[in-house]
């Protein structure tokens, strides 16, 4: 019988994480079943414990569910700890482990896939909600020369900045308090793409060399990518290379090997839109 594995997400047909793991499965020779499940708003670990009990072995979580993963866990990675949120579940003996493999994606899509290092780099974070804790610590762990979180409430920004302070110096602010400064890459871990919305940004922040960078994909055109590529910014990605990495990661935690991705990720690129 195949090794049974699962994403958990309300909504969750959209998802594609059963096609990528599909794909990293036979390219792997691995014996594995994933299957796209729609947890209750309000049953996510009634939903885990019933597919623990049908054989599961690990699991991934999206939206809405990361912060319940996270507390159902039994053991946690440092980089779930430190996102306080989780992404990866995997089941054993009893055990709940718990990763978060979304920061790691991001870094791996932005170093590896579009060959842009993060070092000695000014980055800034919009948002400051799960998205974007998830992926502060990795984001540091490349030693940019700077990192900066704004948010429309800058008080929130500024709590995010302080729970990591002990790794590096973490700035905050407001939208509008990023005024007078340029940046080499900006990430936009806000929701503001699916509902259209652009993000009130001053004139100037694009460096003319960055990187933007949205985590939405299949989206087209976010306003946030309009707006960099209306102030010159010379590379514009969306966040369907850091779906297939974050996804290669929990494949490593799961089965112990990491998949190679440029082959799917380009095939993705090349299929119709999300």
């Amino acid at each position: 019988m195949s090794d049974l594995y699962a994403v958990f997400g309300n909504p969750v047909a959209h998802s594609k994480s059963p096609l990528i793991h599909t794909a990293f499965a036979a390219a792997s020779g691995q014996d594995l079943t994933y299957q796209a499940r729609l947890a209750p708003l309000d049953g996510f670990s009634r939903a885990v414990a019933e597919f623990v009990a049908a054989g599961g072995k690990g699991a991934n979580v999206t939206v809405p569910f990361k912060e319940e993963a996270f507390r159902l866990c039994t053991r946690l990675s440092e980089r779930a700890a430190r996102a306080g949120a989780v992404n990866t579940l995997a089941f054993s003996g009893g055990e709940i482990f718990g990763d978060n493999t979304d920061g790691a994606g991001l870094v791996r899509d932005i170093t590896d896939n579009l060959g842009l290092p993060l070092h000695g780099k000014r980055i800034l974070l919009l948002g400051a909600g799960g998205a974007a804790r998830g992926v502060i610590a990795p984001l540091l762990a490349e030693k940019p020369a700077a990192l900066l979180i704004a948010n429309r409430s800058a008080e929130k920004a500024a709590l995010l900045a302080s729970a990591f302070a002990d790794l590096a110096p973490v700035e905050s602010g407001s939208f509008g308090e990023t005024e007078g400064q340029s940046f080499d890459v900006l990430i936009n871990a806000t929701a503001a793409s699916l509902s259209g919305a652009s993000l009130p940004l001053p004139a100037g922040v694009f460096a003319p060399a960055c990187l933007a960078y949205d985590m939405m994909y299949g989206q087209g055109d976010t306003p946030f990518l309009r707006q960099a590529a209306a102030q010159g910014a010379a590379h514009l990605a969306d966040g369907l290379g850091m779906l297939v990495e974050q996804a290669a990661e929990a494949f490593l935690v799961w089965r112990g090997q990491r998949p190679a991705t440029a082959n799917l990720l380009a095939e993705l690129r090349a299929g119709p839109a999300a």
